[in-house]
C-alpha cells in the first residue's frame, strides 16, 4: 500500500491523494472516497491543469457532464 499524502475534501467531494512510483515515473494517484474510482495523473497532465485557462477548468467541474449519466 502506498503512503497516504492526505485527503482533500469539502462539502461536495473527498479525494485521497497518494504518489505512485510503480510506473515509469512518479505520478499522483487520486481516489474518489465515495465511489473508490481511481485516476492517475503524471507530470505532464498536472502541468496541463496548471496552464489550463480558468474557463476551461470550470467546464470540467460540471458534474452533470459525466458523473451522473448512465452508460
Amino acid at each position: 500500500m502506498l503512503p497516504r499524502i492526505g485527503i482533500v475534501s469539502n462539502e461536495f467531494a473527498a479525494v485521497a491523494v497518494d504518489v505512485d512510483a510503480a510506473a515509469n515515473s512518479p505520478r499522483l494517484r487520486l481516489e474518489d472516497r465515495r465511489t473508490g474510482r481511481v485516476r492517475y495523473l503524471d507530470a505532464l497532465e498536472l502541468e496541463t491543469l496548471v496552464w489550463l485557462p480558468e474557463g476551461n477548468l470550470r467546464q470540467l467541474l460540471d458534474p452533470s457532464a459525466d458523473r451522473w449519466r448512465d452508460g
